[in-house]
């Protein structure tokens, strides 16, 4: 039974990379339960018993998806300026989408499974990290959910509109123009000698686990009238 395991994961993984290549260079359209067996030399039916159905399918694709984006995230390191290290990450989301159009459109459009949900919280977690970063440097002007949510939401669109555009008229400057105007609200010119209120929350917020003296409640009710005051 054990050297049966590493089989089945081993058709898997082929199905899932067969199915990945099927859908970057001939659409989704050309992702068939039919198409892809026949590409990785199965049963059809291996497909129903591995994945249930298609949806299953495609549900591992999009996990496979993430792990690719992944893996060409840069760890974040102490040394990086954490601006730099910021609009590094933002250079990667977009450059991903524009290389992987249509695994792109599948990993933002399919309801992730458990599995492929992890992956991406995992991505999510190293975009927070950065954030925080930049608000420890006092570098951050809005709370730092508020900042993770307008960099995800801004760069998976401009990724959409870009990779729904000719490439031969695609306009190269959109994601540049939409960094600029994402940073402009979200970071300050430097790190203020003069801090307002909702700045300085941002930056206490940001180190609020390592302050010492705090019981789990008095912390967590910190945070709440820090975020009040950055939202403020």
């Amino acid at each position: 039974m054990a050297d049966l395991i590493p089989a089945r994961d081993s058709t898997r993984a082929r199905l899932v990379e067969v199915a990945a290549q099927l859908l970057a260079t001939q659409g989704p359209d050309a992702v068939t339960t039919r198409s892809v067996a026949e590409a990785a030399d199965v049963q059809a039916p291996t497909i129903y018993r591995i994945f249930g159905d298609k949806a299953g399918l495609l549900d591992a694709v999009a996990e496979f998806g993430f792990a690719r984006y992944m893996e060409q995230k840069h760890p974040v390191e102490a040394d990086d300026d954490p601006v730099d290290n910021l609009r590094a990450g933002w250079e990667l989301h977009i450059g991903f989408g524009l290389e992987n159009p249509e695994l792109f459109r599948l990993m933002h459009t399919t309801v992730a499974s458990p599995e492929g949900q992890a992956v991406a919280d995992a991505g999510g977690a190293v975009l927070l990290e950065r954030v925080r970063r930049v608000a420890k440097a006092g570098r951050l002007r809005v709370a730092e959910h508020r900042a993770v949510e307008l960099i995800r939401s801004a760069g998976t669109g401009v990724v959409f509109t870009l990779i729904d555009q000719p490439r031969e008229t695609r306009d190269a400057s959109l994601a540049d123009l939409a960094w600029a105007a994402v940073a402009a609200v979200i970071l300050t010119e430097a790190a203020p000698t003069v801090w307002s209120a909702a700045a300085a929350a941002v930056t206490i917020s940001a180190s609020l686990s390592e302050l010492q003296g705090f019981t789990e409640s008095e912390r967590a009710l910190l945070g709440e009238w820090l975020d009040r005051i950055a939202r403020g």
